[in-house]
């Protein structure tokens, strides 16, 4: 087509909204592809910031700041969903090509807006969200289904990594809930009857080809992520097969340029429910990195740059282990000691990342290790061990 826009090619600068490990990881990638980097982010202490080309320290709806990337930038993206979707509509005014779109990020940003859109999707991938129920009056919470108990109680805005999340049983537990939660608008989820978690990693690129990675399962710890293990081991292929389809569908139908992930339950009668999208790369694909021939941010320098799409194709099993700042304290001392990599890495099939955060703190993300193996049970013992070694239940 005659309007379709050029590749922007190596030697060129490319922006990054957010400069947290994603956006770290990001930098990396794309500088060693040959492209220089631009960070806007209002942490003076941010990972990216440090080794980017350009850190612009700034809020990220600073008009100035906003101009000095877009008179650098050829192409801008995020890192995380929370970048105001203005930042991105006034990027996309003064001639930068963003992607995602600010219309696919501002989508997951509320999660009334986010359920109401996987509902709609279902009639096309026969998944859907869990049952749920807006509240955002006080009179709502009498107007609750009663079979919504027991139900996850969570902010429509806001919240990640099991933040603005409570438990509730009952409709006093409800009401109690929204006004710990500020009273703010929130979704109540009905619990599912969950087996297990997994994670569609797909990316579109500017010419309209859609490729997605091995499904990752997951397990989480108090809201966080602990370990991914791709393939997913519990998976059967039908599943596996009906998620790949409603992923591809999805990220076309929002018309969505960049790395995308959504978030699956497996319940215990094999049904499968949609929980969330984020509109970035993700923390259970950080395996890509050193188990398929193109990570994550790979995808996203050459999704944003209208490059070809690389290949998603894994080249060994992999357990991805998060590491939190917890690793850092022995016991109850808050005094921060380094952990022993030198044990970890004695484990040759073993690969660390560390994100470069200026101090560890309980429940922050520090980094992660990929643990690959010949099989999927080489690598989830090599797992095991290297959790062990560092003092992690596995």
């Amino acid at each position: 087509m005659a309007d379709r826009l050029e590749p922007i090619l190596p030697g060129s600068y490319l922006g990054i909204l957010g400069g947290g490990q994603l956006g770290r990881m990001f930098t990396q990638a794309a500088q060693s592809m040959g492209y220089k980097v631009c960070v806007l982010d209002p942490d003076a202490q941010s990972p990216a910031g440090s080794i980017a080309e350009k850190f612009i320290h700034a809020d990220y709806t600073n008009s100035a700041a906003l101009k000095e990337m877009a008179s650098l930038c050829a192409s801008v993206s995020t890192e995380f969903e929370n970048v105001p979707a203005q930042a991105l509509d006034e990027l996309e005014s003064l001639g930068v090509f963003v992607a995602p779109r600010s219309s696919c990020v501002s989508l997951t940003q509320n999660r009334i807006a986010e359920k109401n859109f996987l509902a709609s999707w279902k009639s096309e991938t026969n998944i859907g969200p869990a049952p749920n129920f807006v509240i955002e009056h006080d009179a709502d919470v009498a107007h609750v289904p009663a079979d919504l108990f027991p139900g996850i109680l969570k902010t429509a805005r806001m919240g990640y990594d099991g933040k603005g999340q409570i438990t509730v049983y009952t409709e006093t537990d409800l009401t109690n809930a929204w006004a710990e939660l500020g009273k703010v608008p929130c979704v109540l989820e009905k619990r599912m009857d969950l087996d297990f978690e997994v994670s569609a990693l797909v990316v579109r690129g500017y010419d309209d080809a859609v490729a997605i990675y091995p499904i990752a399962q997951n397990v989480h710890r108090d809201g966080i992520l602990h370990i991914s293990t791709v393939p997913a081991p519990s998976l059967k292929p039908i599943q596996e097969k009906k998620i790949i389809a409603a992923a591809k569908t999805l990220i076309r139908k929002i018309d969505y340029v960049g790395v995308l992930c959504i978030e699956f339950f497996v319940l215990k009668n094999d049904d499968i429910i949609a929980n969330e999208i984020a509109p970035r790369p993700h923390n259970s694909g950080h395996y890509t990195i050193d188990a398929c021939v193109s990570s994550q941010f790979e995808q996203q320098v050459r999704s944003m740059a209208r490059l070809p799409l690389g290949d998603t194709r894994q080249l060994a099993p992999v357990s991805m282990l998060n590491l939190l700042g917890d690793l850092w304290f022995q016991g109850n001392s808050d005094q921060a000691q380094e952990p022993a990599w030198d044990k970890v890495l004695a484990h040759p099939d073993v690969k660390l990342h560390l994100y470069g955060k200026s101090e560890p703190r309980r429940g922050r993300k520090m980094g992660h290790i990929n643990c690959l193996g010949e099989n999927l049970s080489e690598a989830r013992q090599h797992c095991s061990a290297v959790a062990t070694e560092l003092g992690i239940e596995p």
